[in-house]
């Protein structure tokens, strides 16, 4: 395949120069980009002279890739990296793959160059399909991928994840009839929920702050280090009654809860797991944060506080600024609470933080093998006080 030049929307996007390599090794020092894709750690200089000579000329004479340097179309300043690898011509389909300099984000370039490249691939190499991936987590690159007019489809396990990341990814497919025209609006703005979101998950959870009767408590990350006392608080006999822990609760539940549910729902962007912990950092409770999937603007809430800290006021102090978080930050418009009908302590917990006891659901919830009643309410962004 002969190399091109493809000039739109401000960019011009061109096979890598010798010259470049200096630019792309300062752009590859970037923690994100190291995080999030398959370049070599420590990344050398080496490195990058190897990048803009023989992997991209190779990968042009072989037709397996397009490897274009993005650069600005008036001064020339290397801006990003942007092209197809994986080419397909008996499925005519090739997957995308892009990279932004630190110096040039919050532009819009990737998104612009996507596009340029797509339509190019469409046009010119007279492709079906173009599919894009990223490791779940990838907040950014998703969001660059939807802005371009790429579907996400689902997940699927990666062949190649990044030294040390997640094995699983999300899966997208771009088709002619879904690109844009040069000039068009570019989806998903900065004042779009998807993109708020995207900037929250995409990042490491935040600590929040709340007080009660003058005991300051922090609402941070679960780690490893609050396992043992998250298994004593689920082998707990109310606990065990009115929650559906596994039973008996073992140091591997807490292990896997941690790892398989809620580490990937935050990578996801689905829910916010935290441990509420006292002045000493010590872990007195769970509270979290689920998105419900049919409705982006309403989540639920769950908790469970270890009983040497029972009676103190922690929880509803700590719902409320988990609620006031989800609100503000997430933009959400209800945040529903269910109890099994006669778990009280939950239920004044929710009713101090706000909320409004709504009703019973006859049968509205499965715990340990039947059906039961359960109560629900809700607050809103005008109950908070």
């Amino acid at each position: 395949m002969e190399p091109v030049e493809i000039i739109e929307d401000g960019l011009l996007l061109r096979p890598w120069r010798a010259e470049d390599a200096d630019a792309v090794h300062r752009a590859c020092q970037d923690p994100d980009i190291q995080r999030w894709t398959t370049v070599p750690r420590p990344y050398l200089p080496g490195h990058a002279a190897e990048f803009v000579t023989t992997s991209s000329a190779t990968a042009w004479a072989e037709g397996a890739g397009t490897p274009f340097a993005v650069c600005d179309a008036t001064t020339g300043e290397l801006l990003a990296s942007c092209g197809l690898v994986s080419v397909d011509r008996e499925l005519d389909s090739a997957e995308v793959g892009y990279w932004t300099a630190p110096w040039a984000r919050g532009r819009g370039v990737a998104v612009r160059a996507t596009r340029a490249l797509a339509r190019w691939a469409f046009d010119a190499l007279k492709l079906r399909r173009l599919t894009w991936q990223a490791e779940i987590g990838n907040h950014a690159s998703r969001l660059v991928a939807l802005r371009a007019g790429f579907r996400i489809d689902g997940e699927l396990r990666l062949a190649h994840p990044a030294e040390g990341g997640r094995p699983e990814g999300w899966i997208g497919s771009l088709f002619p009839a879904d690109l844009a025209a040069p000039g068009d609006p570019v989806p998903y703005g900065p004042d779009t929920l998807q993109a708020r979101r995207a900037a929250v998950f995409g990042r490491p959870q935040p600590v929040l702050f709340a007080t009660a009767g003058g005991t300051e408590l922090r609402l941070r990350a679960l780690e490893e280090r609050d396992l043992p006392e998250v298994t004593r608080t689920c082998q707990d006999e109310q606990t065990v009654r009115w929650t559906t822990v596994p039973h008996p609760y073992r140091p591997e539940h807490a292990e896997g809860f941690l790892r398989d549910l809620v580490r990937p729902a935050w990578a996801r962007g689905t829910a916010a797991t935290f441990a509420v912990a006292d002045p000493d950092d010590s872990y007195v409770a769970t509270i979290d944060l689920r998105i419900l999937p049919n409705d982006p603007l309403v989540a639920d809430v769950g908790y469970v506080t270890a009983p040497h800290a029972r009676g103190r006021g922690y929880l509803p102090a700590a719902l409320t600024a988990l609620c006031a978080w989800g609100f503000t930050t997430l933009g959400l418009a209800r945040i529903e609470w269910r109890a099994n009908v006669g778990n009280t302590a939950s239920r004044r917990a929710a009713e101090k933080a706000g909320f409004t006891v709504e009703g019973t659901l006859r049968g509205g919830v499965q715990h340990r093998g039947e059906r039961q009643d359960a109560w629900i309410g809700a607050l809103l962004p005008e109950d908070l006080v």
